[in-house]
């Protein structure tokens, strides 16, 4: 039997942590398990078990070393069985314990504000510029600031200062602008105005910066710091479109806070059937909540959670970050983070109501899996497995960038994500993903459901071009990723991919409704330098652009896929190159629309293409970039291709079986089945 500790939001950390007698903190519970260690590790299993309610944090929960367990002699832990001899932190069965980086607001009183009721509480640590947070729950929803406009977006009339417009494209695209001239009657000199958020959207990012100055008259608002990109539109030279957050002249709406800083106040307006006397409203105090790292000769191992949930952070991003924003909200930290560490395992957690990614894993970690668990109401992404350009300082994250050599990267290994739900995210960071993983090796992405996010279900890879990438022989599989994109950014896709990262497969899964703002809402996406990517038996449909999209890479397979219902067209690329593109046999696509099968740039063919299968179910011809089929195998492409209806089951409702006497057999399609895509068993209960 395992040594067990018990904490309780009502024990006493002058108790003996019995389950009759329980700790209150999970500090005392730490300090007790850090005393049963000799110089050989743990003598045996240890539990310290939660009971269910909400802890707040007065400083995240950090685990070094001496919180580690031991692994048996004779026995290695892994994802099913546990740690012989390791540690593990547990709710209570049947309970749901909350470890919170938030802070309990109380004493409000009803008010008036813009002729609205509302509730008003003094918070005087925010005037005193002690706190500040731009997230609030209220009764464990997400409530949300005013903004304008209340839906759609405003336009940039124009941006101001300097714009390249000739040149390298890198310079063409990151001289960024600190200033723009506004629409009449868009922007005001509101209150607190240096408290109010441009929200730029353009390219795949976005621009939030605060607004140093508005000035009406002559209709130019002027920002704190210089945006990372240009404040145009996509590859267009109007501006780009953008709302604002905070704005206490268009505070009124139920579910909507303001935090006035200067004042220290805190303005709600209470949803139906919300009253003052028995809310619960939490705000966010810390950046972290759970915090393991123990040291490059030192590492934190052999530690598990199950059943625990962690929420209300809040991460603002330093002078060093300000002008980042960079793709995928990399610099953007987890609310749990595992840093130089192994043999960590979550399992059947909770990780929601939270201002970052929900989890990170860095800087060397290997053999850390995180399972059958939620995580979702993100202000960033899911999950984040990352690398590292030099040892993290202690108790910070690390930082995007491996300088110019991978090999001095410090990577991640051995990951495994597997039977989540990870969905509602963008929150504060719209271009963050449901999983990113950096420059690492043997990370699994397996039986996820990964959906409702701005910018890309799951980006893998962090190599632009053809230069060593330092990723290796990553899995996605049997995931159900949807819903993704929703408008908001451009160039993105459900899968996302970048360099070279021989061995690293995308089977299996199933994605659908991926919808840019603007260009490139793709289903599958490999951008810069992808190569020696195998990507097979993957059911891919309904997408603003095409439903598989090469910028440039080298000898990637792409086999036996079905692809239906590209919105533009249905296959593109855009770069053609000495090596082959791509190997692209035994498909089926299916489309309704009078697009292309190909688009971009195929003055060459430069890829093997063959044996597939397409139909048209609109009745119109099946073309390839402007030509008949005919002439496109003069080409040397698709010449044992056919065009025939292959016989769906029921297309439109995302039913893509095929009948025994399909044709696509004749073209040598093999049928794959991927009726358990998703979870497993469903997180915590939650089915497919």
């Amino acid at each position: 039997m395992p040594v067990r500790y018990y904490v309780a939001p009502d024990g006493d950390d002058r108790a003996a942590g019995t389950e009759a007698t329980p700790f209150a903190t999970v500090e005392r519970a730490q300090a007790a398990v850090r005393a049963l260690r000799s110089p050989d590790g743990m003598p045996e299993a240890v539990e310290v078990v939660l009971r269910g309610g909400r802890y707040e944090l007065t400083e995240p929960l950090r685990l070094g070393a001496e919180d580690s367990g031991s692994p048996a002699p004779e026995s290695g832990w892994n994802i099913v069985s546990g740690p012989p001899r390791g540690v593990t932190w547990r709710a209570y069965e049947g309970e749901r314990p909350v470890l919170s980086g938030g802070r309990t607001i109380g004493g409000f009183r009803q008010t008036e504000v813009n002729g609205v009721e509302a509730w008003v509480a003094e918070l005087p640590e925010v005037a005193s510029g002690a706190w500040n947070f731009t997230q609030l729950w209220v009764n464990g929803v997400r409530a949300r600031r005013p903004r304008l406009p209340e839906s759609g977006l405003f336009v940039i009339e124009e941006p101001l200062g300097k714009v390249v417009w000739e040149g390298d494209v890198h310079e063409v695209l990151f001289t960024g602008q600190d200033e723009f001239r506004f629409a009449a009657g868009d922007l005001r000199a509101w209150k607190n105005v240096s408290d109010v958020e441009f929200v730029g959207l353009h390219y795949w990012i976005e621009s939030r910066i605060p607004f140093a100055a508005i000035d009406e008259s002559t209709r130019t608002a002027k920002l704190q710091w210089t945006s990372r990109m240009r404040l145009t539109d996509d590859f267009q030279r109007g501006g780009a479109p953008y709302y604002v957050e905070n704005v206490f002249e268009a505070f009124g709406s139920p579910g909507q806070f303001y935090l006035d800083r200067p004042e220290g106040k805190l303005y709600y307006v209470p949803r139906e059937g919300e009253r003052m006397e028995d809310a619960d409203v939490v705000a966010p105090f810390l950046p972290y909540v759970l915090f393991i790292d123990g040291g490059a000769q030192t590492p934190v191992h052999h530690v598990s959670f199950s059943g625990i949930g962690f929420s209300h952070t809040e991460w603002v991003p330093g002078d060093e970050a300000k002008t980042a924003t960079p793709q995928a909200a990399c610099h953007v930290p987890g609310s749990v983070v595992v840093q130089r560490s192994h043999d960590i395992f979550f399992d059947s957690c909770r990780f929601s109501g939270l201002g970052g990614y929900g989890v990170e894993v860095c800087g060397g970690s290997s053999d850390v899996a995180v399972t059958g668990s939620i995580i979702t109401d993100l202000g960033g992404g899911g999950v984040k497995v990352w690398h590292a350009s030099e040892p993290p300082q202690a108790g910070e994250p690390v930082m995007p960038g491996a300088g110019p050599d991978w090999k001095d990267a410090v990577t991640c290994r051995r990951v495994v994500i597997s039977d989540n739900v990870i969905s509602d995210g963008g929150y504060r960071f719209h271009q963050a993903v449901g999983v990113l993983v950096g420059k690492c090796t043997g990370v699994q992405l397996l039986h996820n459901s990964i959906h409702d996010f701005d910018y890309s279900g799951v980006s893998v890879g962090w190599t632009w071009g053809y230069d060593e990438g330092g990723a290796y022989g990553n899995l996605v599989e049997y995931n159900h990723i949807y819903n993704i994109g929703r408008g908001m950014l451009s160039d993105m896709g459900g899968i996302y991919t970048l360099g070279v990262q021989p061995g690293t497969r995308l089977r299996y899964n199933v994605i659908h409704d991926c919808y840019s703002r603007g260009y490139g809402g793709w289903g599958i996406y490999n951008d810069e330098g992808s190569s020696h990517i195998l990507i097979e038996n993957n059911v891919v449909y309904r997408t603003k652009s095409t439903v598989y999209n090469q910028h440039y890479g080298r000898e990637n397979v792409v086999r036996n896929n079905v692809f239906a219902f590209g919105g533009e067209q249905q296959v593109s690329r855009s770069r053609v190159e000495a090596h082959a593109s791509f190997t692209f046999t035994n498909n089926i696509l299916y489309f309704d629309t009078e697009g292309e099968v190909l688009s971009g740039n195929w003055k060459e063919v430069s890829s093997h293409i063959d044996s597939n299968l397409y139909f048209n179910a609109s009745g119109k011809p099946v073309t390839f970039a402007g030509l008949p089929i005919t002439e496109w195998r003069e080409r040397g492409a698709d010449a044992h291709s056919i065009v025939a209806d292959p016989g769906f089951f029921s297309p439109e409702n995302g039913d893509f079986r095929i009948r025994g006497d399909s044709p696509a057999l004749r073209v040598g399609f093999r049928p794959f089945d991927v009726s358990d895509v998703g979870p497993r068993q469903g997180a915590q209960g939650e089915s497919r």
